[in-house]
């Protein structure tokens, strides 16, 4: 077995850091395959939900881009030490793909883009309907928030995962395959 599975920051170190973006509507399985690829590769997990939600609960109010910009700084301290960074967000608009774009420019890094959608309305619908949160305190949107939400489509070619009517197993396949990944088995 190759070091960089056994020893995954390794193999983060060995090479010019890369920044993953992902970007999606809620319940699309963003986070769950951005968690299983930020653990495979070992690389600095950021998600705006956690990133929000403390400072909800430090007693800021929300009004903007806030998460985003933590984020964005985060991101740029981690990739400047070396360390690969995966973002988790829904990442809905040009402004937020442009900048983490010019993270990645202004560090260096890679880049890899990743939308993740659910494309079954109906699926979609029960996944938001039924989720629980696992960012304490984190107020879930209904299916009407997620399905009006303002998402523009994606310039160029992201990577793109459809996780509809698939298993959580079977889309983390599929990413590892679209990013050239051996296989965790």
């Amino acid at each position: 077995m190759p070091l960089g599975r056994i020893f995954p920051r390794l193999l983060s170190l060995e090479a010019s850091p890369t920044l993953y973006v992902f970007g999606g509507l809620p319940a699309s399985g963003k986070s769950t395959l951005s968690k299983h690829l930020a653990r495979i590769v070992g690389a600095v997990y950021l998600r705006a939900d956690t990133i929000e939600q403390t400072l909800r609960d430090a007693g800021m109010s929300l009004a903007g881009p806030e998460g985003y910009l933590v984020a964005y700084a985060v991101a740029r301290d981690n990739l400047a030490l070396g360390l690969s960074v995966v973002s988790d967000s829904v990442n809905p608009i040009a402004i937020t793909r442009e900048t983490w774009r010019q993270v990645a420019v202004d560090c260096g890094a890679q880049l890899v883009e990743v939308e993740v959608v659910c494309s079954d309305s109906e699926e979609h619908r029960r996944r938001v309907e039924s989720r629980q949160s696992d960012v304490p305190g984190l107020a879930l949107p209904s299916w009407p928030q997620v399905r009006d939400r303002e998402y523009e489509a994606w310039p160029g070619e992201p990577i793109a995962i459809d996780t509809a009517g698939d298993s959580v197993e079977a889309s983390c396949r599929e990413l590892e395959q679209r990013l050239g990944l051996p296989h965790e088995g």
